[in-house]
């Protein structure tokens, strides 16, 4: 076989090998956790707070009206952002404001530094702390480790830090979640820091920090998801204040 053969060959199975894995990347993505849209603007009309501003790159920071720490949110692995609405209004409403990322196919681990441009566009910001739920915890936590020079914290939801930390930590998780891997949480609480603020929400579940339906493998909440994010917010406000 010629060189000219050779070198064909081997484009055509690289070709192959590169179109193959988007193929499965693309059916892997496509299959998502929706935010249940109806049920977030009913929800949101409930929840007062100053206003929402939409950053060039889609991320949506939602504003109390006066506010000195800042919570940016990376969403859970294949869950549509807009899920976390809620969530984040929740925090303005409690006075931190709340920039939700949204992600490249859903997938925090595709963008784990998607926070670095916002601090600069909120120079009246003093205090930033990152925050997410199960992959974009664990994201928000290694974009953290590599940030320290500006995020003052970490808030995990149903989530583990698999790089070693130095800053303060909050971790909430529900008593009824059943995704959460227990036995990776306790393998990495190593991790964390020795005054690691821990909170496990009576009653809550996986799912319940969003408005995305029921997630495979969670077991059954005994709270609404409106109650688990109305205590998770409060929980956050205590934090960063």
């Amino acid at each position: 076989m010629g060189l000219y053969r050779k070198i064909k060959r081997m484009l055509v199975i690289v070709f192959a090998v590169i179109l193959t894995a988007a193929l499965a990347l693309g059916l892997y993505a496509s299959d998502y956790y929706h935010a249940e849209l109806d049920s977030i603007q009913d929800l949101s009309l409930t929840i007062e707070y100053d206003r929402m501003e939409r950053l060039e790159d889609g991320s949506m920071a939602f504003c109390p009206a006066e506010y000195d720490s800042a919570v940016i949110f990376y969403p859970g692995g294949k869950v549509e952002a807009l899920a976390y609405i809620p969530l984040m209004e929740y925090c303005a409403r409690e006075g931190v404001m709340a920039v939700l990322v949204p992600m490249p196919f859903n997938l925090a681990v595709l963008a784990k530094d998607a926070a670095e441009e916002i601090p600069a566009q909120f120079p009246e910001v003093e205090h930033w702390y990152m925050a997410g739920h199960s992959l974009g915890g664990s994201m928000a936590a290694s974009f953290t480790a590599d940030n320290t020079a500006w995020v003052d914290g970490l808030i995990l939801l149903a989530a583990y830090s698999t790089e070693e930390l130095d800053v303060p930590v909050l971790s909430i998780y529900g008593s009824e979640d059943g995704v959460l891997d227990l036995e990776k949480y306790e393998k990495y609480r190593a991790n964390l820091p020795d005054d690691l603020t821990e909170v496990i929400l009576e009653g809550g579940n996986h799912a319940g920090f969003g408005l995305y339906g029921s997630q495979d493998g969670d077991d059954t909440a005994a709270i609404t998801s409106q109650e688990q994010m109305e205590q998770t917010a409060k929980l956050i406000a205590a934090f960063v204040k």
